[in-house]
C-alpha cells in the first residue's frame, strides 16, 4: 500500500463529499486506503458516507475527540508507505498523489511534505510554508510586523514570506491542512500530540521530525485548494485562545523555561490585545443602530419644533431650551427601549418589529405624558409629529443599510425557514409531504432521529444532539412527531431550547394538516404549538418593562387606588416588591407541583388561574395553565390577567 489517506470530519458534510470525490480520483494510479474519522457530527456525514463512499473506512467517534487523537486513530490501521493527513475541507488535483509520492520516494531524507495551498478565490494560502515560531518570530507575527516586511529574512520568518511560492523549498512547518509524512518516520517520531486537542499538533509533529533528522519540505509541484476557516471559525474570539494557548504548550515542551516564559508573556498580551479589539467591535456593532436611531429622532425634533412653533404660536423660541436637550432625549429614551424590547434591533432587522417597537414608544410616551407635573408637559401634537418622523426615518435608514450592504443591517424580508422534523422515517415523510402541500417558503434541512433504528440520507442527527443541530444547520423550525414522541418530552426540549430562538410545531399523528390552538383561552386539543417560551431572553425582557411601568403606575394612582384593596399595606409592599425585582405582576399559580419543572420566575403577585375565578380548578388544570402560559407567553396575556383581576394585588 502506497499512500493512507485520513480525513477528520466534523459538520462539514458538503465539503467532505467533495473532498472525497477528488480524493478518488487522485487514488486512480496510487495504490490508496482512505479513512474518515468522523467527531460526533450532526448534518448528516456519516449517512451521506455510507450511502455515497462504502469503500471508505469510517470510524465513528461519540464524541468531539479533537483533531489529534482522531487522526492517531486512523494512523494506528494505516497500512501505507506514506500518511497524508488531508482536511475535508479541501480539493486535490487528479495527479495530486502520483506526484507527492513520486517527491517522497525521490528524496529519502523528506520526512514531511506540504504542498501549495490556495483559498476558494484562487490566492495563495502563506501557511503553505512556515517557520518555527520561536519567540521572536511569534511576536513579529502577533504585532503585524511580517505583514509589513513580508520580504524580510528577519521579520517575514512566520510564512517564509521571502521564499518564492512557486519554488520547493526546505521549511519547518508542515500546514496540518495537507501533510503528507512517512510511515516509518512516524514510528521513530512518534504520533500526533494529544494534549494539543486543535491547532498547534502540526507545528509539533513538524518540530519533532526535524529533531529526529528528517527534512520537511515545501513542493508548489501540485496544488490543493483549501477553503480555509470552512470546518473551524478562526474569526472568532474563543479560536484566538485555543490557538494561542496551543503555541503555549508547544514553548513549554520544545523551549527552555526562559524562552517558554517569555512566549508565554507574547501570547498572552497578543490575547488580550485581540480581546479587546473584539470586545470593541462588539459594542460598536451593537450601539451603531441605536445610536443612529436616537440621532435620527433627536435630529428631527430639532427641525420639526422650530417650525411647530412658527405654525402655531409665530414664535421659534417658545419652548425653552431644556424641552431640546433634557425632554427629547427622554422621549429618545422611550422609542429606544421601547424599540429593543420589540425585538426590532434583533438580526437580521424586522421593519414590523420596528414600527411596533415605536407604537408602543408613543403609546407609553403619551402615559407618562399624562401623569407627570404640567411643568414638563410640551406639546403632544411634537410626541406625535416626532413620532411620524421616527418611524419614516428610522424604516428609511435600514432600508438604505440594507441597500448598501451594511454588515448589521440586513431585513428580515424574504427568509426562507430551514425545517427539521423529529420523528421516524413514515411518520416524518407524512409530514413532509404536508409541508410541501401546504407551498410555505421553507427548506427542509432534514430528520432528527429518535432511535437507532432510524436511518437513512435524510437523517442528519439525533434527537440528544438538538442543540448542535440546530447551531450547525441553522435551524428555524423544528416539528415533532407526536405519534413517535411523548408530548412531556415534546415540551421539555422545547423549554430546554428556547434560548436558541427557534419555532417549535407538533404534528399530530393521522392529520391532514398542521392547524390547532395554542393559546390559554381556548379549550380544546393543541394541534400545533408554535411556542413563544417566556424564558426567551426577549419575552423576559418585555415582562421586566411591563412590570416596572405596571407598578409606576399604580405608585401614581395608589392615593386612589388604596381605597380599593382591604390590606392596603400588603398593597403597597407588593408594589415596591414589584418594581425592586423581587416580585412580578404576574407569576405560576403557586400551587406545590404545579410549575416546578417551567422556567424560572419571580413570585406573581396574580396567575393565569385569575382567568377563571368562577371555576373551581384542580391542580391537573392549574398546572396546564401555568405550562401553556411559560409556553406561549404574550404582554397582552398579562394585560388581561391585570384587568380581570386587579383587585387581587393586594394577595400576600
Amino acid at each position: 500500500m502506497d499512500l493512507s489517506v485520513i480525513i477528520v470530519n466534523y459538520n462539514v458534510k458538503h465539503f467532505l463529499e467533495q473532498c472525497l470525490h477528488s480524493v478518488q480520483k487522485a487514488a486512480k494510479n496510487v495504490q490508496t486506503e482512505i479513512f474518515v474519522v468522523d467527531n460526533n457530527s450532526v448534518d448528516g456525514s456519516t449517512q451521506l458516507l455510507r450511502d455515497k463512499f462504502p469503500d471508505v473506512t469510517l470510524i465513528e467517534n461519540h464524541q468531539n475527540v479533537g483533531f489529534s487523537k482522531a487522526n492517531n486513530q486512523a494512523i494506528k490501521l494505516a497500512k501505507g508507505k506514506y500518511v497524508l493527513l488531508l482536511n475535508p475541507d479541501t480539493v486535490v488535483e487528479e495527479d495530486t498523489f502520483e506526484k507527492v509520492v513520486t517527491f517522497m520516494d525521490l528524496h529519502p531524507d523528506a520526512g514531511g511534505l506540504g504542498v501549495k495551498m490556495i483559498d476558494g478565490r484562487g490566492r495563495f494560502l502563506p501557511e503553505s510554508k512556515r517557520g518555527l515560531p520561536t519567540p521572536w518570530v511569534a511576536f513579529y507575527k502577533m504585532f503585524g510586523l511580517s505583514a509589513l516586511f513580508p520580504k524580510s529574512k528577519v521579520f517575514g520568518k512566520y510564512h517564509l514570506s521571502y521564499l518564492d511560492e512557486n519554488e520547493t523549498h526546505e521549511v519547518d512547518v508542515l500546514a496540518g491542512a495537507f501533510m503528507l509524512i512517512r510511515k516509518t518516520t512516524l514510528e521513530k517520531v512518534g504520533l500526533l500530540d494529544e494534549s494539543f486537542f486543535m491547532y498547534g499538533e502540526d507545528i509539533d509533529l513538524s518540530y519533532r521530525i526535524q529533531k529526529a533528522g528528517y527534512k520537511n519540505y515545501y513542493s508548489p509541484r501540485t496544488t490543493i485548494i483549501h477553503y480555509k476557516g470552512e470546518s473551524t471559525k478562526k474569526g472568532s474570539l474563543n479560536y484566538v485562545k485555543v490557538f494561542y494557548n496551543a503555541m503555549a504548550i508547544f514553548a513549554r515542551k520544545h523551549f527552555s523555561a526562559r524562552k517558554a516564559g517569555i512566549f508565554s508573556l507574547l501570547i498572552h498580551l497578543a490575547i488580550y490585545f485581540r480581546a479587546f479589539l473584539s470586545i470593541c467591535k462588539r459594542i460598536f456593532a451593537k450601539i451603531l443602530i441605536p445610536a443612529l436611531d436616537a440621532l435620527l429622532i433627536f435630529l428631527g425634533f430639532f427641525l420639526i419644533t422650530p417650525i411647530w412653533e412658527n405654525m402655531r404660536f409665530h414664535s421659534r423660541e417658545y419652548y425653552p431650551d431644556e424641552f431640546m436637550y433634557l425632554i427629547v432625549p427622554v422621549y429618545i429614551l422611550f422609542f429606544l427601549t421601547a424599540i429593543l424590547s420589540s425585538g426590532g434591533y434583533r438580526k437580521p432587522l424586522s421593519i414590523y418589529k420596528l414600527l411596533r417597537g415605536i407604537l408602543w414608544g408613543v403609546i407609553s410616551l403619551l402615559l407618562a405624558y399624562s401623569l407627570v407635573d404640567e411643568h414638563y408637559r410640551f406639546s403632544r401634537a411634537l410626541i406625535l409629529l416626532g413620532t411620524a418622523w421616527s418611524g419614516i426615518s428610522l424604516m428609511l435608514l435600514r432600508f438604505f443599510g440594507h441597500w448598501l450592504k451594511i454588515p448589521g443591517f440586513r431585513l428580515d424580508l424574504t427568509r426562507v425557514k430551514r425545517i427539521a422534523i423529529v420523528g421516524h422515517s413514515h411518520e416524518a415523510n407524512r409530514v413532509k409531504q404536508i409541508l410541501e402541500e401546504t407551498r410555505l417558503n421553507s427548506q427542509l434541512a432534514g430528520f432528527i432521529a429518535i432511535d437507532e433504528e432510524d436511518s437513512g440520507e435524510q437523517y442528519i442527527g439525533h434527537i440528544d444532539q438538538l442543540t448542535e443541530i440546530i447551531n450547525i444547520n441553522r435551524i428555524n423550525e423544528l416539528i415533532f412527531c407526536a405519534e413517535n414522541i411523548s408530548s412531556a418530552e415534546i415540551i421539555r426540549a422545547m423549554l430546554d431550547l428556547t434560548q436558541l430562538d427557534v419555532e417549535y410545531k407538533i404534528a399530530p399523528p393521522e392529520s391532514i394538516s398542521i392547524i390547532g390552538s395554542n393559546s390559554i383561552h381556548t379549550a380544546g386539543d393543541l394541534y400545533v404549538v408554535n411556542v413563544n417560551a417566556i424564558s426567551k431572553t426577549s419575552n423576559r425582557r418585555k415582562k421586566r418593562l411591563f412590570d416596572v411601568e405596571i407598578a409606576l403606575l399604580l405608585v401614581l394612582l395608589s392615593p386612589v387606588l388604596c381605597w380599593f384593596f382591604k390590606q392596603k399595606t400588603v398593597f403597597f409592599a407588593n408594589v415596591w416588591k414589584v418594581l425592586f425585582g423581587r416580585k412580578s405582576i404576574i407569576g405560576y399559580s403557586g400551587i406545590e407541583g404545579t410549575f416546578e419543572s417551567l422556567p424560572g420566575l419571580k413570585p406573581g403577585i396574580l396567575h393565569p388561574a385569575d382567568l377563571f375565578p368562577e371555576i373551581t380548578l384542580d391542580n391537573e388544570k392549574i398546572k396546564r395553565l401555568n405550562m401553556l402560559y411559560a409556553k406561549d407567553y404574550l404582554i397582552l396575556t398579562d394585560a388581561e390577567i391585570l384587568l380581570k383581576a386587579w383587585k387581587k394585588l393586594d394577595r400576600k
